[in-house]
């Protein structure tokens, strides 16, 4: 488990007001785990009047803001958006006011999550690491020197409508001592002198960080003076069978039949089931209302790698709310098994949809496809990625509404970040539909979902695959599109070329945003029709039938010549 010992001081000095502030989050679990513990410290601005107003707005509201974010986010993403969002802010509230009343200030903050310290940085105030009696800072001073003995600011919160933050991410060791500090410390403490204070009283954390502020005031500090300091004490290093034991608290549910009551639930019959799962059509006995029921397969009953998936994918479901998605179900009662709940919808997959539509026309396509690009871009927001989208995974319910209701392979960049002592891996899903770069062995991107959609658009429109079917690492460097007028002679020649950049084997040839397909798909975009098409994607029976000819041709030519 993660834990830290901390202690924090901050004085005013000779100042007549403390314009710096400090603050230190320890949260409770899930939070400790899936956001992790904050430091954060920021020096007002002397010269602005509201530098102690702008300070303590950005202290707060880090600790604050911060763990109301996704915990899907990564730590960068959350970091910046939060101070973005503060930034923007502070540079309102100063543009009300008169010249000498910004609202400025430093900031720099550590955010530790898992076995790694996350930190951003705006302005002069430093973050130091202390390790093993060595110790180094982490950050570096924004300043434009005006002269030998006088230096501004070159970067600060609250200056400009936009801030450039500097972030790094660095492993951590148990007994690692992270030290903040403003200038007003600093600058009258070189670091050999933050080493002998530490070392001079190191079980009381709180008292070293006062006898650091103490000792830059009798050093002649004529600033405020503020100084956190935090050791690792433990980090989560689980066993395989420590995290194992966590992941089966609950059991795998028995055999359910027709009938069979569960955790208030009375199951109505199997929809469908796998080697990896069985789904159920389920009523809920308080509300009659009808759900669907997913449990995991016995078949895995020992498999730490494949309990993870499956509780990761209730876990992704239920924080995302769109249309487009399924809703997972907040249990109700407490479960006495391991199995998560849905709601049930009525109609047909979309791979029902293309047996009974084969070839279909473009009309009918495009607003499939607008609706699996809306619930995909949920998923995008979330910074998750699906990596297995295919006709299986789609339903279109008895109102047409398009929904995406299956996660198993999602991956989750937040969670990506914690550390385990199991591989999660990164396809889990159908190969027919994934994207080039899988079987390469990259990670998957946004780009790989662009990828399998334009793949699925393909095949509404064609009856087959871009490539004529599934790819693999054998087949990626040889492979080539089949222009699909060759197969529909119905689709313009735009359609296809947005279907063939959708599909491209190098990801970062495809759309940057699946916004731009889907609107490549509704209006002519000229860059995407090739000026001259070769003959053989253009007539490739006339092409051949052409060779043959002059073959004949030189043939007879040859014979011809032999014979005189």
């Amino acid at each position: 488990m993660l834990s830290i010992s901390s202690g924090q001081c901050s004085e005013k000095g000779i100042k007549e007001s403390n314009e710096d502030s400090c603050g230190i989050h320890v949260p409770q679990e899930p939070l400790l785990t899936t956001k992790g513990i904050s430091i954060v410290i920021a020096d007002g601005v002397s010269s602005a009047e509201a530098g102690r107003m702008a300070s303590e707005c950005c202290v707060n509201g880090f600790l604050g803001d911060y763990y109301s974010t996704s915990e899907a986010w990564t730590v960068k993403n959350s970091g910046q958006r939060i101070l973005g969002a503060l930034n923007r802010w502070l540079y309102g509230r100063s543009q009300s006011f008169s010249s000498n009343q910004g609202m400025l200030t430093t900031l720099s903050a550590v955010v530790i999550k898992s076995a790694t310290a996350h930190l951003f940085h705006v302005g002069d105030s430093r973050i130091y690491r202390l390790r093993e009696d060595k110790i180094k800072c982490l950050t570096r001073d924004h300043q434009r020197w005006a002269s030998t003995e006088k230096a501004f600011l070159s970067r600060a919160m609250g200056a400009d409508i936009s801030v450039d933050i500097d972030y790094r991410s660095i492993p951590v060791e148990v007994g690692d001592i992270f030290i903040l500090t403003t200038d007003g410390v600093h600058e009258y403490l070189d670091e050999k002198a933050l080493i002998d204070i530490y070392n001079l009283e190191n079980i009381n954390l709180e008292k070293t960080a006062r006898n650091m502020v103490t000792r830059a005031l009798e050093q002649g500090s004529n600033d405020n003076v503020t100084c956190q300091v935090a050791r690792i004490e433990s980090l989560p290093n689980q066993s395989e069978e420590e995290f194992y034991q966590q992941l089966t608290e609950l059991p795998f549910p028995p055999t359910l039949e027709t009938g069979h009551i569960l955790d208030g639930y009375k199951i109505m019959r199997e929809l469908h089931a796998t080697t990896r799962t069985q789904v159920y059509l389920a009523m809920d006995i308080e509300t009659e209302e009808k759900v669907v029921i997913k449990t995991p397969s016995v078949n895995f009953e020992d498999n730490a790698e494949y309990i993870d998936g499956f509780l990761n994918e209730e876990w992704a479901g239920r924080r995302i709310n769109n249309l487009h998605v399924l809703k997972v179900i907040e249990p109700k009662r407490r479960r006495r098994f391991l199995y998560y709940v849905t709601e049930h919808i009525e109609g047909q997959t979309l791979e029902q949809w293309m047996n009974d539509n084969p070839s279909a026309d473009i009309k009918d396509v495009r607003p499939i496809i607008k609706q699996i690009v809306t619930g995909i871009r949920a998923f995008q927001r979330q910074e998750m990625i699906h990596q297995d989208l295919k006709p299986g995974n789609i339903m279109i319910d008895k109102h047409g509404t398009v929904i995406i209701i299956d996660f198993g392979s999602t991956k989750i960049a937040g969670i990506q970040e914690i550390n385990t002592p199991i591989s999660r891996g990164q396809l889990l899903g159908t190969y027919d539909y994934a994207a080039p770069e899988y079987f390469a062995g990259y990670s998957g991107t946004h780009q790989s979902d662009i990828y399998s959609i334009g793949a699925i658009s393909y095949e509404m429109l064609c009856g087959k695959l871009p490539y004529g079917g599934p790819l693999s690492a054998k087949k990626i460097n040889k492979s080539r599109y089949i222009p699909a007028k060759q197969i529909n002679s119905n689709i313009p020649a735009w359609i296809d070329g947005a279907l063939e950049k959708a599909t491209k084997i190098n990801p970062t040839s495809r759309y940057t945003t699946m916004s731009e397909f889907v609107v490549d798909l509704s209006k002519p975009n000229p860059k995407l029709v090739k000026s001259e098409q070769p003959f053989l994607e253009r007539n490739p029976v006339g092409f051949w039938k052409t060779v043959a000819i002059l073959l004949l041709l030189t043939n007879f030519i040859l014979l011809y010549n032999l014979t005189k």
